[in-house]
């Protein structure tokens, strides 16, 4: 929807959704030339493992929660002092805790090359400490993961979120072409919804396996300002709501 007005919002198709967050070639591509640029001698699983942490620390920030700047700021060499060539992965998970909301609390978890199986999902779970005061847990796999496993974390009595370690070797969020997402409150979509008199059904759509829903963990009904700025086009802004 453009700021001055609401016909363009409601009269977004579906279709345009899909192309909020590019497509999957392009990210892909974009990717590799990213990845080039850190380029370096030491074992690519390490880096994939820094790469990867790195980006879900900037993740958790983005989303609310504390992160130490002395996390968000350990280099690749650092890294690697730290947790040698040979990763072990049970070192490398941890937990963060919102800076407003204590009571949110999510925890990140890697894990291996392996196919992810009911048997993982119990190792996963006895790896979890004070899951009474957890509200999510983050998993980043390498392989596969089974319908039967998928099934059985659905069981936990918090959210868990999936993703694959080739997802987060690059922050989208920081693609020079990436427009700026800024989440609304239930105060700022209510206002919005009241000043142009319409349903967030009215509303250009986001699903919420698009990336930067699944980035920002964002929720059904949530409400997403848009701010589009280039040297091409000039600089607008429009809004979708999440289904």
């Amino acid at each position: 929807m453009e700021q001055n007005g609401a016909a363009e919002a409601a009269g977004k198709t579906n279709g345009e959704v899909h192309g909020e967050s590019g497509s999957a070639a392009f990210q892909m591509d974009g990717l590799k030339n990213c990845l080039s640029s850190y380029h370096d001698d030491g074992s690519a699983e390490t880096h994939r493992y820094f790469l990867a942490r790195r980006t879900v620390l900037e993740m958790l920030k983005d989303r609310g929660y504390y992160v130490p700047e002395s996390d968000l700021s350990v280099s690749l060499q650092e890294f690697r002092a730290i947790h040698s060539q040979d990763i072990d992965i049970d070192r490398l998970k941890f937990s963060a805790t919102h800076q407003t909301d204590p009571s949110k609390r999510t925890m990140v978890i890697f894990g291996g090359t392996g196919v992810i199986k009911v048997n993982t999902v119990r190792l996963i779970s006895a790896q979890i400490v004070n899951r009474d005061s957890l509200s999510g847990l983050i998993l980043i796999l390498q392989g596969q993961i089974t319908k039967q496993a998928e099934n059985a974390l659905r069981l936990f009595k918090f959210k868990v979120e999936i993703f694959q370690i080739t997802e987060l070797l690059v922050n989208i969020t920081k693609h020079v072409l990436k427009p700026r997402h800024q989440i609304l409150t239930s105060q700022e979509k209510k206002k919005l919804l009241k000043e142009y008199n319409i349903e967030d059904k009215q509303l250009p759509r986001m699903l919420r396996s698009d990336a930067i829903a699944r980035y920002y963990a964002l929720e059904k009904g949530q409400v997403v300002k848009v701010t589009y700025s280039g040297d091409i086009t000039e600089s607008h802004v429009t809004y979708r709501c999440v289904w």
